[in-house]
């Protein structure tokens, strides 16, 4: 048996910490490729700022005008609730909250993540030639930390709870950057078929490799948006994310069972069941609007709907 307070922290630790990785991931790619912009990229940085901060549409404008200011506000600003900074700083308290239910291992790369984005000395370094060095080491700090939790932790309550947040974090950030690059073309996928258009998203969800050995010639939108949401190989798509949710919240449930079990597993298995029988050949730009819509509102609302069954949110 776990309580809940311990089930919760194991649960937003590894929320956090995907989070804390997506964007990670996603700073250091927009940034390389901001050296090689070319005469149809309008977005710059505004689908990464659009994801992961609350900033209205002027102050994404406002922001990108000044990439130094953008690079330490994702990073290190406290005042913004989701930079790097107060991502791991969540963290590592959710972490120090459930220690005897996580690794040593992972609590000390927790702590180790924590100090390196609050070495004061940082900012200094997010100029210039260090600023890559920076993001580099950012991205490994987040590989080892998967690593360490798929090699040390043992499979159990934690790991359930564990892997329900990071798949439901994962899936929400595919959504936001997806819908970020849709939504500035009315979700209509022959409006735009550069794959120059989509390289950032590609390369921000790590798949840019794979589409390129995968995919030949023209209908880049139409192909892309099928990896990113239907692939059920892509590590990072949202179907491969439903199933991975589906497959931890079964096993929790038949290791817990709960009166209200049918509800929720009905609930997740509409969701799952509308984007794994899509029609992707013959959708259009309405139908992918709503779709991408009630993924979101869904998984938000599933997410509630677990937490107060788990941990007694009210």
């Amino acid at each position: 048996m776990m309580l809940s307070r311990i089930a919760d922290n194991m649960f937003w630790l590894n929320r956090y910490m995907e989070r804390a990785d997506g964007l990670a991931r996603a700073t250091r790619y927009f940034y390389i490729l901001g050296f090689d912009s070319w005469e149809g990229d309008t977005l710059g940085y505004g689908p990464l700022l659009q994801s992961f901060t609350s900033l209205s549409a002027e102050e994404r404008v406002t922001m990108q005008a000044d990439s130094q200011h953008l690079l330490r506000f994702v990073i290190q600003d406290a005042a913004n609730i989701n930079s790097l900074k107060v991502l791991l700083s969540k963290a590592r308290e959710n972490a120090r909250g459930s220690q005897d239910r996580v690794t040593k291992e992972l609590w000390e790369q927790v702590n180790a993540m924590y100090h390196f984005i609050t070495n004061e000395g940082l900012v200094s370094k997010l100029k210039g030639e260090e600023t890559l060095k920076v993001l580099d080491q950012l991205e490994k700090h987040c590989l080892l930390y998967n690593g360490i939790v798929d090699s040390t932790m043992p499979r159990g309550l934690g790991w359930e709870f564990m892997n329900l947040g990071k798949f439901i974090e994962r899936s929400l950030q595919t959504v936001d950057l997806v819908d970020a690059y849709l939504s500035p073309m009315q979700y209509d996928l022959e409006l735009n078929d550069n794959l120059l258009y989509w390289r950032r998203l590609l390369y921000a969800l790590s798949g840019y490799e794979l589409y390129l050995k995968n995919n030949r010639g023209t209908h880049h939108s139409r192909q892309v948006i099928s990896q990113v949401i239907f692939n059920a190989d892509f590590p990072r798509s949202v179907i491969y994310s439903l199933k991975r949710i589906e497959k931890y919240l079964q096993s929790l449930l038949e290791e817990n069972p709960h009166p209200d079990a049918a509800v929720i597993i009905r609930r997740f298995g509409r969701l799952k069941s509308m984007v794994e029988f899509t029609d992707t050949v013959n959708m259009n730009g309405q139908e992918l609007k709503e779709l991408v819509k009630q993924i979101r509102h869904q998984l938000w609302d599933f997410s509630a709907e677990f937490s107060r069954l788990f941990f007694s949110y009210t």
